[in-house]
């Protein structure tokens, strides 16, 4: 169930008329509501939930949250006003404490415990704005800076302000007040050069700069093709590049840093056709080994650093243990994979610092072209899988589930290398592999005491702020109509 979050400029430099006749919001309502009716196209649609923000001082910039209907976000819509600021900062960083009002209390996150893609609640905000001089009670701001502070509880725990699963658009409106009589350029429609542009591309989304009707059409459709559901991953290349390929026409040999060797793009987070929501088994492992003597977790960055390794690799799959497979979005890095046309070799990834004896890591899965080469895919496995699947195969075909002495004590030593929140997933999988007895029951998860109950106090916090909000929001809506 997407959630789709507009996030419309108030300020009152939106009220400026463009050559069409309207005021820039007129033509922010409408591509709302265009937009809306694009969507509703596609037969996913019924499980959009819509949000609307607007640059009022937070909670009365929420004009339609969580709880509000369909009915409620289309009045509100209507009934908004170009009176004050342009304070995008604020309003952004009021747009995603509202999109993460949830996560600590369904525990989506799972700090300290993996990285799940199959955990996920896909975001976009389309922020629609004029682009003009950002501007608060302090003054003009030549760059974008959202608000250090937070009320949100636990907002510490990442870095930036957004998740993986959350994407930020621009449409920068440049319609000018009178008609141009040059011809308008054909093709794409570039980005803008607005302080929100970097902001955009930080968290795996762009800005548009629109200079007519026709090129907001144009975006607004291109919009409706980014509602995927998935995760935003950093990818870069660690060590040398591949050799180059034997029976491949001659490369041109390129010294220096190439596009392919650092990407920063989605993973496709497919629902289950059956259940409507993905399924997964293995996590992607944290930048760090968890220390049960740590009273706090160290902050994750919202996007997981991912590195892979350029050596040929087999790509490893056993019978009964299982796997989970991404399709990357199309990038350089896919592109110069499926260039290479080696749908029979991988390249294993790795997150730095995830070891508790190494600095690269040890592998949790790998890239890997599919067999017709019209996609990179991004397998995720057990931890250090290249050393428990060959242990698993032989637990099956060699001891048939009757592990000797030997089995046992190599599986204990990988267990040590093993960071301690897998063993809920590795305990799932032994129990479908049907060795469900190879792990002890008491065997800890790697939290401390303290960090598990801070996990729970944020989540009681949580509970207590929505409730704040809504209350004020109430208040708020019950004065204006008595004012009506």
């Amino acid at each position: 169930m997407p959630v789709l979050l507009f996030l419309i400029d108030t300020s009152a430099s939106m009220n400026q008329r463009t050559h069409l006749g309207t005021t820039y919001l007129d033509i922010a309502k409408g591509a709302v509501e265009t937009f809306m009716k694009l969507r509703g196209r596609d037969p996913a649609s019924r499980g959009d939930r819509y949000m609307l923000v607007n640059f009022e001082d937070v909670p009365f910039g929420i004009k339609a949250g969580w709880k509000e209907s369909h009915a409620t976000f289309m009045t509100e819509l209507r009934n908004l006003q170009a009176t004050g600021l342009t304070s995008i900062g604020q309003s952004l960083r009021t747009a995603f404490d509202l999109l993460n009002l949830n996560r600590l209390v369904t525990g989506i996150d799972n700090y300290g415990q993996g990285r799940n893609p199959f955990f996920l609640e896909p975001a976009i905000i389309i922020a629609i704005s004029d682009g003009n001089k950002l501007t608060s009670g302090g003054g003009v701001q030549d760059e974008l800076h959202l608000p250090l502070t937070t009320p949100l509880p636990g907002s510490e725990l990442t870095k930036e302000p957004f998740r993986w699963d959350q994407r930020l658009f621009a449409l920068v409106l440049r319609i000018p007040g009178n008609a141009s009589v040059e011809p308008e350029p054909l093709g794409g429609v570039p980005p803008d050069d607005s302080p929100i542009t970097p902001m955009c591309e930080v968290t795996g989304g762009r800005s548009y700069s629109v200079f007519s009707q026709r090129m907001l059409n144009q975006c607004l459709e291109s919009l409706v093709q980014k509602i995927q559901s998935g995760v935003v991953i950093n990818f870069e290349k660690t060590g040398p590049d591949p050799p180059p390929l034997e029976d491949a026409p001659a490369e041109v040999l390129k010294s220096g840093v190439q596009p392919w060797h650092c990407c920063h793009k989605l993973i496709y987070v497919r629902p289950n056709p059956k259940t409507g929501v993905p399924i997964g088994h293995w996590p992607i492992p944290e930048a760090f080994w968890p220390d049960q003597n740590s009273p706090t977790l160290p902050p994750r960055s919202a996007h997981p650093h991912v590195r892979f390794s350029c050596l040929d690799a087999e790509p490893m799959v056993i019978d009964k243990v299982p796997f989970d497979k991404y399709e990357l979005e199309p990038s350089p890095l896919t592109q110069y994979i499926l260039e290479r046309k080696s749908p029979h070799t991988c390249w294993q990834v790795f997150v730095c610092n995830s070891a508790k004896y190494s600095d690269m890591g040890q592998p949790f899965g790998y890239l890997k072209a599919s067999t017709a080469l019209n996609c990179v895919n991004l397998f995720v496995m057990p931890y250090n899988y290249p050393v428990l699947l060959p242990l698993l195969d032989d637990l099956i075909k060699v001891h048939k589930f009757k592990p000797t002495i030997k089995w046992r004590q190599s599986f204990e030593n990988y267990l040590k290398t093993m960071p301690p929140y897998y063993i809920g997933s590795l305990r799932k999988a032994l129990r479908i592999m049907g060795a469900p007895n190879l792990l002890a029951d008491n065997m800890e998860y790697g939290l401390s005491y303290s960090v598990v109950s801070y996990l729970k106090k944020l989540s009681q916090q949580v509970r207590s702020l929505k409730r704040y909000y809504l209350f004020i929001l109430n208040s708020s809506t019950a004065s204006q109509e008595a004012c009506v």
